[in-house]
């Protein structure tokens, strides 16, 4: 498997993983020194921190999952389009999402996401 397809696959196998509920069982997907930004925030720096944040996410909201619609690579850099959708009570929200991942040695080390800060308050908001 090439460079392409083994940062491809860890891009999904990530993705579906979001469907689980778990963060500390995506700690596979990462190398120790990652760096996941949302752009909108602070970046999480570092395996730990970047578990916690996703842990945070799963703590306000009943469910997220992850639909692909567009992906490219060039080499061990995966962009993504996506939709977020979280489950927050009764509140069912859909999130566009933009993201770029690097990978190396068949880990993420590097993960932003690009999207309307507005919409993420907007959907919390309704959830109040």
């Amino acid at each position: 498997m090439g460079a392409a397809e083994e940062a491809e696959r860890v891009v999904r196998d990530l993705c579906a993983a979001f469907e689980k509920h778990d963060a500390e069982a995506m700690r596979q997907f990462f190398t120790d020194d990652v760096v996941y930004h949302n752009i909108p925030m602070d970046p999480a720096i570092g395996i730990d921190d970047t578990i916690a944040f996703i842990d945070g996410f799963f703590a306000m909201c009943e469910s997220m999952v992850i639909e692909t619609l567009h992906l490219a690579v060039h080499g061990n850099v995966v962009l993504t389009e996506r939709v977020d959708t979280f489950t927050l009570g009764q509140t069912v929200a859909a999130l566009p999402v933009m993201g770029t991942f690097e990978v190396r040695d068949g880990k993420i080390s590097a993960w932003r996401d690009y999207f309307d800060m507005a919409q993420i308050t907007k959907m919390l908001s309704a959830e109040a």
